[in-house]
């Protein structure tokens, strides 16, 4: 199969963004077959410097397949999750694991009643301070 716009495996990124999942998927394979018949005739020695650059390039475009693949998932994902409740872990932010565990803004606000009390009864002192 072979598409517009991919002469020597190349192909953009915007092209790939307009296809469906199922048409990236299937070029996807045939890079991939591509690579290996490459990588094959590089170690039997056959083909010049032409298939050597090839490899470069097919692997390129692998990348630039997974990459708007991946795109497409994850857009997917985040449409489906906006009714819910939860946000799926790969979705959520990375953060560090302490930022992640920390207190959010609300636990961290609040006070015992006890605490509460303490503040209403003694409240800061103001001074006034000539200037």
């Amino acid at each position: 199969q072979i598409y517009p716009g991919c002469a020597m495996g190349k192909i953009k990124a915007h092209e790939l963004r307009e296809r469906k999942t199922s048409d990236l998927l299937s070029q996807l394979d045939t890079f991939r077959t591509e690579l290996s018949q490459l990588r094959v005739s590089k170690v039997s020695g056959q083909g010049g410097p032409s298939k050597l650059s090839k490899i470069k390039v097919i692997r390129k475009s692998i990348a630039r397949v997974l990459t708007v693949y991946n795109e497409k998932r994850r857009n997917a994902l985040k449409k489906a999750s906006l009714k819910s409740k939860f946000i799926p872990l790969d979705l959520r932010k990375k953060q560090t694991r302490a930022m992640r565990r920390a207190l959010s803004v609300h636990w961290k606000n609040k006070k015992t009643t006890k605490q509460q009390k303490k503040d209403a009864y003694f409240p800061k002192r103001k001074y006034a301070l000539k200037a």
